[in-house]
């Protein structure tokens, strides 16, 4: 049996078919007056949908006459001008004079401007820590969320930086400091970084370009995918207590946090500081 297209009616229309103003305005057959007899009115909760459902109830045997929701709320917008306009606006739970798509809300919103690289196409030289020259970032929050103090830890030598950031903790602010911390290092000392999606790394494009690095991104609420970098920020919390006001500090102050930790004797490092690990492979 071969299958042909249904007459299109605005009772008919899906839910992707309704978000299109155009085709409900060539529409010739209101829907309202079957949500009429539902005896809900706009002002009362959950009005478009028993709308719907007393369309499919008197109408079981006609699928055109089933509308989605969706439908009946463009067929409310459309219809609308003027005065009744306003007024139904103001009987919206929302107060909007227009409708937003269902389709809006199921939208999935970029987190940046510039695409972010996921960790799952990090390579694996960098997770097992065979090559130096990968680190982990974050932000450490002083009180109320208003200083902060940016880490930065190479991944094998567990080689920690700090950035002294003064003037905030905005993405350009983050952005300047990460570059000006890792400029010095030779490349083959900053192949990547890897940090969580906060928006402090907006610039990441630029940070790329600037040092020649790779920057990765994990997934949300994943804090363990830098588990370097959580584990050092844990130890950098002696220093710095949660609740600190962190615009206190001087700009000699991380650097010298920063020299306390690279002297620092490890067991992961068969008891080597980081800072002798790293002046390894400065030689080298």
């Amino acid at each position: 049996m071969g299958l042909h297209p249904r007459a299109t009616t605005p009772t008919s229309l899906t839910c992707e078919q309704a978000s299109d103003s155009n085709v409900l305005k060539r529409a010739n057959a209101p829907i309202l007056a079957c949500g009429a007899s539902s005896g809900a009115s706009l002002s009362s909760d959950g009005a478009q949908n028993r709308f719907a459902h007393t369309c499919a109830c008197v109408s079981r045997t006609s699928q055109s006459m089933n509308p989605c929701v969706e439908t009946i709320y463009q067929s409310i917008f459309i219809q609308a001008t003027g005065t009744l306009r306003k007024e139904i606006a103001s009987l919206m739970r929302q107060g909007r004079a227009r409708r937003r798509p269902a389709a809006y809300s199921r939208q999935v919103r970029p987190r940046f401007k510039d695409p972010m690289v996921m960790i799952s196409e990090r390579p694996a030289s960098v997770e097992d820590r065979a090559l130096p020259g990968h680190w982990e970032g974050d932000l450490i929050i002083g009180a109320k969320g208003q200083s902060a103090v940016g880490t930065l830890v190479e991944r094998s030598t567990r080689y920690t930086l700090l950035l002294y950031l003064p003037n905030g903790h905005t993405a350009v602010e983050v952005q300047d400091a990460i570059i000006d911390k890792l400029a010095d290092l030779p490349h083959s000392l900053r192949l990547s970084l890897t940090w969580d999606q906060g928006s402090e790394l907006a610039q990441h494009r630029k940070i790329a370009s600037e040092l020649g690095l790779e920057v990765y991104f994990c997934d949300p609420h994943s804090p363990w995918r830098r588990g370097t970098n959580e584990n050092t920020n844990g130890l950098l919390r002696q220093y710095m207590p949660k609740g600190t006001d962190l615009s206190l500090l001087t700009e000699a102050d991380p650097g010298a946090i920063a020299d306390q930790q690279g002297d620092r004797p490890r067991k992961t490092l068969n008891w080597d500081t980081p800072k002798q690990r790293l002046e390894m492979l400065l030689r080298a």
